[in-house]
């Protein structure tokens, strides 16, 4: 039996082929993570998918040629659930941000982040399934706030919706919580499914914001 332990698979996806390799060089060099492939953008990524594998995580760019951060990580999101994405780019504005996330994105983080606060957040992506910085959640707040005029009425939640939606924005992973309500992983999704037709939100990191910024939580 081998001792090696597993490593996470990272795929990245960006249009930069410079970037890309120092970008690969760095994963590469975390202890629990390994570069499974790369590509230049998301149909290249679609074809290295069915021909290398699937990776735990990707690290997706949001400009890219012939298709694009938003629209890759729309179709992750519905053909491979679970692979995790963290978008990295160099916009910082709180529209590309919420868009990302809107789409299915598990976090956000800028390219001039520094390697250990990018360690950080695969680390927090595949633990917690999402990352926010301080400066990225303060933009997703602020970018909210701007749409308030245009929110539906505030939703009602139940007792357990509002219980998962405080476990939600904890450490705890998905089967942790499940665990935590007494119920089946299945069930689970049923009230993240739920959540998201209530709140118009799409992924985890949309729930934990929404939760927050509605004061539906205490942190």
């Amino acid at each position: 039996m081998s001792n090696i332990p597993h490593k996470t698979k990272v795929a990245i996806v960006d249009d930069h082929k410079l970037l890309r390799g120092a970008l690969a060089n760095l994963v590469n060099s975390f202890e629990k993570f390994e570069v499974l492939f790369e590509a230049d953008n998301g149909l290249v990524f679609k074809e290295r998918l069915q021909d290398v594998g699937k990776p735990d995580v990707v690290l997706l760019d949001v400009n890219m040629p012939d298709m694009d951060g938003y629209a890759t990580v729309k179709w992750i999101t519905t053909a491979y659930p679970e692979i995790r994405v963290l978008a990295l780019s160099m916009l910082s504005d709180e529209t590309t941000i919420i868009k990302m996330i809107r789409n299915g994105s598990n976090g956000y983080l800028m390219k001039s982040a520094e390697p250990e606060e990018l360690l950080v957040a695969l680390e927090s992506v595949m633990k917690r399934n999402f990352y926010l910085s301080e400066e990225t959640y303060g933009k997703v707040i602020v970018g909210l706030q701007k749409h308030e005029d245009e929110e539906r009425q505030k939703p009602s939640f139940t007792g357990k919706e509002l219980e998962y939606l405080q476990l939600l924005c904890s450490d705890l992973s998905n089967k942790e919580i499940a665990a935590k309500l007494f119920i089946s992983p299945r069930t689970l999704d049923d009230y993240r499914n739920a959540l998201f037709k209530k709140t118009g939100v799409t992924s985890r990191v949309g729930l934990a914001v929404y939760a927050i910024k509605n004061g539906l939580v205490e942190i």
